[in-house]
């Protein structure tokens, strides 16, 4: 038996963790312990829920600020690291959970497999910290799992090992279709669907944020026959001007946060999308749903290439540009909606785990190694 560590933190790492856990869990040669850092707490157990899973280890988050999480976190996971033998350590994406999760295996001589590898802005003030926090887990990762071509092309040009690198798809796809099967999530909306609006990142608080909310009072004016759908960050930040620009206007609906499961469905509703979060760029094609980018950059390009998505920034007068312009040309929404999603097609997870059976050389099987070879 490989003893394989899952270390999660955050809402987007359970969601993208929690289908390779359940295909890890199907595997004869897998011990599979899920631990949580405590980063995010009853979000993360409400997500983990919706996922049927329980995590074998919690840490006690130690603090408030990030500095007393990661110095509390790096002990706990020391102890853990060092109390038995694993085969391997798994992280996801880019939070202080997986830099501490994967730092900790680094120190202990434990291979890093990172899900997400790859992605890059390099520019280390946007996302901050998620930015750097990701280049430095790259710099210590064994078994890359990169969720596109350009990711695998941006390790290689940073001196990555082309063998340590395996292009499989994106596991937030695989979790979609999981959520579909077994919590049916459909379309339930008639007609054209709803505009769904969500803004969170820290970059673009401040006067972004009202420059977003303007754009949005404007088109909801201009369209009263559409539905507004926007669930509000509970940042005071981010709350105070969204419910004092838009709070007054009839078609818009400001919402607490949604859970994973109500964001699916209100994906799979929605006629178009306006967001900074980089996990909506993933999941929004899934359902053939446009997305327009609230952001300067982006690390998911694959979705502007694809066109299933486009940049417009944090103006007002760009934003509102550009959801006319879908609104009044039917053949240009239609090409976004057909896209398809570049980020994967659902097969991701059980990529991840027929590599790491061949690398790990579980049974030292040589079936395991082609059918590794198969699916890579």
């Amino acid at each position: 038996m490989e003893s394989i560590l899952i270390v999660s933190g955050t809402r987007p790492e359970i969601i993208k963790l929690a289908p390779l856990y359940h295909e890890l869990k199907r595997q004869p040669w897998a011990r599979v312990v899920w631990l949580h850092t405590g980063q995010h707490a009853q979000m993360a157990e409400q997500i983990m829920g919706s996922f049927d899973i329980r995590p074998d280890l919690t840490l006690v988050r130690q603090g408030d600020s990030l500095l007393d999480f990661s110095l509390g976190c790096r002990a706990q996971l020391e102890a853990v690291l060092t109390g038995e033998r694993w085969s391997t350590v798994v992280v996801q994406g880019d939070t202080e959970s997986a830099f501490q999760g994967a730092l900790a295996a680094f120190y202990n001589g434990v291979p890093v497999a990172h899900v997400e590898a790859g992605l890059r802005t390099y520019n280390l003030r946007r996302p901050f910290p998620e930015e750097g926090l990701r280049q430095m887990i790259g710099r210590i990762t064994r078994f890359h799992f990169a969720p596109t071509a350009r990711s695998r092309d941006a390790l290689l040009s940073e001196g990555v090992p082309g063998q340590r690198i395996w292009v499989t798809g994106n596991t937030v796809v695989d979790a979609q279709q999981w959520a579909c099967e077994h919590r049916g999530i459909h379309r339930r909306a008639s007609g054209r669907g709803h505009m769904l609006v969500t803004m969170h990142r820290r970059e673009n608080w401040g006067q972004d944020v009202e420059q977003v909310c303007r754009a949005i009072a404007q088109i909801a004016r201009q369209h009263p026959e559409l539905d507004v759908l926007f669930p509000v960050h509970l940042n005071p930040v981010v709350r105070g001007p969204v419910h004092e620009l838009l709070a007054d206007l009839p078609n818009v609906r400001l919402t607490a946060p949604f859970d994973y499961l109500e964001m699916q469905q209100a994906l799979a509703d929605a006629w178009i999308v306006l967001t900074d979060s980089g996990g909506l760029q993933e999941e929004a094609p899934t359902f053939g749903v446009p997305l327009l980018v609230l952001r300067e950059e982006t690390e998911r390009p694959e979705a502007l290439e694809a066109g299933c998505a486009g940049i417009v920034g944090t103006s007002t007068d760009a934003i509102v540009a550009h959801v006319n312009r879908l609104w009044n040309d039917s053949a240009e929404f239609r090409r976004m909606q057909r896209a398809g999603n570049p980020f994967g097609d659902g097969t991701a997870s059980r990529q991840i785990v027929h590599r790491l059976a061949a690398e790990l050389g579980v049974g030292h099987s040589s079936a395991v190694r082609e059918q590794a070879d198969v699916v890579a």
